[in-house]
């Protein structure tokens, strides 16, 4: 296991679960999938309209565990779409994490928004890191998502 490589991400379908094990298996990283205490509901509606108030709020859920890896010079960092922001979990790990100095990579999965705000708002939550262009898919990404993610992972030098 390369662990200088950290994967953290939070999903809520699974559709980034996958893309970080993807990842994972292309460099061998340490993978750590965040949970809220307070699980969300798999209802697709009720999730939608608690994403829009807890995104707007800034809300940051209280997480059953955070990674122990703290001397991984690279963090690769997903999340969902949710209202062209990522995901409360992920906002609670890069407020809680200390990314100073590190190479942080993101990556997100959407179900037609594209990246939204994603890469500015963590490039917003991340001062003091090196945030690095990120890398986004439709849903799970499809037949290729395999060599795009290489393409990605090259282009960012992981």
């Amino acid at each position: 296991m390369n662990i200088d490589i950290l994967i953290v991400y939070y999903s809520w379908h699974g559709n980034t679960r996958k893309i970080a094990e993807l990842i994972a298996q292309a460099t061998d990283g340490q993978l750590f999938e965040l949970e809220p205490i307070k699980p969300y509901t798999t209802d697709y509606n009720a999730v939608v309209n608690q994403a829009r108030t807890e995104t707007r709020k800034g809300f940051k859920p209280e997480l059953k565990a955070m990674p122990k890896n703290n001397t991984a010079s690279k963090i690769l960092v997903g999340s969902p779409n949710w209202c062209s922001t990522i995901a409360p979990p992920l906002a609670t790990f890069l407020n809680d994490y200390d990314l100073k100095g590190k190479i942080v990579a993101p990556f997100y999965t959407h179900g037609g928004g594209g990246s939204g705000n994603i890469e500015s708002d963590i490039i917003n939550m991340c001062s003091g890191s090196n945030v690095v262009k990120g890398f986004g898919v439709y849903n799970s990404g499809g037949a290729n998502v395999s060599k795009q993610i290489m393409d990605w992972l090259t282009s960012i030098g992981v």
